[in-house]
């Protein structure tokens, strides 16, 4: 799995999630000789239609954990030796931080440190050498206007929502524990992701599943917010690829589908295939623009040139061939949050 180790067991958090949950799935099949551990608290979004889809893969076991919990993270990693942890577990949807930010605090800065220091006690305690992935966005680096040049590894860390700058401080912490403590660590920052299996509370699977039950369609402010947009499968692609390279240890890497648009746009086009492709007439008027967000960025754009020269990675196909199978996945799977 990685270059010129031997990773044999993988501990996951927040696998039961959207992004983690494809990462296990696409994992666990092709690299079925490595045991997979996924930790999480199921929370809200998660669907227990995903936990099914998991259990199916013989290379893979759960564990009911919150990562807020120290006592609960220290068993986990006393219970087996891990060489890889994969930490996708964070509080994710910014309209939550700005009304209730100090679960983001306790998930995503908290819940990082127990992860970290645990990971520092066992590999002095046990002469361990455990690589600690971690998952984050490039919310952190802030906002860009219309011309300004995409961010890179190097950007300003410049957070605007409480969700964004407890992501930036997560950052740091993990880089503080690669530097004080010579803890291994990789950091990737990744645009927005979208695909099955993600929360109706994110703006694609929302115009999707608003469409389908002829519910208005909210859009902040005047909708022209820019976005890059990454498909899933391509994150988790792009993932297996910095590991195959091993161009990871103490390293930040920028992961993006370089496919940039405003959220009008998306909204636009697809409401556009449904009424192509699946008969949703006239459902362009079901757009309601609304007070904007507080603090809204206006663009966010990732320069991947690093990850590619790294990795010679690329999105395996064009936006508008995943949106089409994203809009697909939900039409088939309209009970997938039913609960």
């Amino acid at each position: 799995m990685i270059k010129d180790t031997k990773i044999k067991k993988v501990l996951v958090t927040g696998g039961s999630g959207f992004i983690g949950s494809n990462f296990i799935s696409q994992s666990c099949s092709k690299f079925t000789d490595i045991q997979f551990t996924n930790i999480d608290n199921l929370s809200y979004a998660v669907s227990s239609k995903t936990q099914s889809e998991l259990q199916k893969f013989d290379n893979y076991s759960f564990h009911l954990t919150d990562i807020c919990d120290p006592n609960a993270v220290t068993k986990i990693f006393e219970d087996t030796n891990y060489d890889l942890v994969v930490h996708f577990a964070a509080e994710s949807h910014v309209d939550n931080s700005i009304s209730s930010p100090l679960q983001f605090i306790q998930t995503n800065i908290i819940g990082t440190y127990n992860l970290i220091n645990t990971i520092k006690d066992i590999n002095s305690r046990n002469d361990l050498d455990i690589l600690f992935h971690h998952i984050s966005t490039d919310e952190v680096f802030g906002s860009l206007d219309t011309h300004d040049p995409e961010f890179t590894e190097l950007s300003n860390l410049s957070p605007s929502s409480p969700y964004s700058a407890s992501k930036t401080s997560s950052d740091l912490l993990v880089e503080a524990w690669g530097k004080t403590f010579g803890m291994k660590y990789l950091i990737t920052n990744c645009s927005n992701n979208f695909g099955p299996r993600q929360y109706t509370e994110k703006l694609i699977p929302k115009v999707i599943m608003n469409c389908l039950q002829s519910k208005k369609i909210p859009v902040y402010g005047s909708g022209k917010n820019i976005r890059d947009w990454l498909h899933v499968n391509d994150h988790v692609e792009a993932i297996h690829a910095l590991y195959a390279n091993g161009k990871f240890i103490n390293e930040r890497f920028n992961i993006g589908g370089g496919y940039e648009t405003s959220n009008i746009e998306i909204i636009q086009l697809i409401l556009k295939i449904m009424e192509k492709d699946h008969g949703y007439a006239d459902s362009k008027n079901l757009i309601e623009f609304v007070e904007d967000r507080k603090g809204h960025d206006f663009r966010y754009a990732i320069n991947n040139s690093k990850l590619k020269a790294a990795t010679g990675w690329e999105p395996s196909h064009s936006f508008q061939e995943h949106i089409k199978k994203t809009i697909d996945w939900y039409i088939s799977h309209t009970d997938w949050w039913e609960e």
